[in-house]
């Protein structure tokens, strides 16, 4: 055979290799993890300053804060009214909501002391913190907003509350709030 002896050849599936597999894929976890496990589990508190818009506030010393899994509707007309205008929901529809929407953070969360969790990415592309908000009371503005049929799950990006969320807009939905008021469920 040329000169090559099989018994000198490695096993190219021996236990050598599987270690040495095992070994880089451990490796690459310990360096990857701790940057996933660092922010979700950090909280910050402070008093909302202004509420820009149903998923959009102010935070004293923090900036503007995006509420991560939902969106509301725009004050104006917009490209986006698109998605929900295709579940039934009328542009005239979508502006009530908005003005909605801001009144109910408006009476809700300006001025109060909030607490912000997040997940991944922390901000966006605009620089804003994504950040799920908490009342003084423990209840989460983000789910509410949902609830009160004033805004409908972000489906774009994956979010660790994203399974909560969807059944929290699809309960709205039933019960025909807000967005759904007057569709059929």
């Amino acid at each position: 055979m040329g000169g090559l002896d099989r018994g000198v050849l490695p096993n190219p599936v021996g236990p050598h290799l599987i270690l040495r597999l095992g070994l880089i894929i451990l490796t690459g976890l310990t360096l990857v993890l701790p940057v996933y496990a660092e922010e979700p589990a950090k909280t910050l508190r402070g008093t909302v300053t202004w509420i820009h818009d149903g998923d959009t506030i102010e935070i004293e010393k923090l900036g503007k804060v995006r509420l991560i899994g939902i969106d509301t509707p725009e004050r104006d007309d917009s490209p986006r009214d698109a998605f929900l205008q295709k579940r039934g929901v009328s542009a005239t529809r979508q502006r009530e909501a908005y003005r909605k929407a801001k009144a109910f953070n408006i009476s809700y969360v300006k001025g109060q002391m909030v607490a912000l969790t997040f997940d991944h990415p922390p901000r966006d592309r605009y620089g804003r913190l994504l950040a799920y908000v908490y009342l003084p009371d423990g209840r989460l503005l983000n789910r509410l907003l949902l609830e009160q049929g004033l805004a409908v799950v972000y489906r774009k990006f994956t979010f660790r509350m994203k399974t909560d969320f969807l059944a929290a807009e699809e309960q709205a939905r039933r019960a025909g709030v807000g967005l759904w008021e007057g569709r059929k469920p």
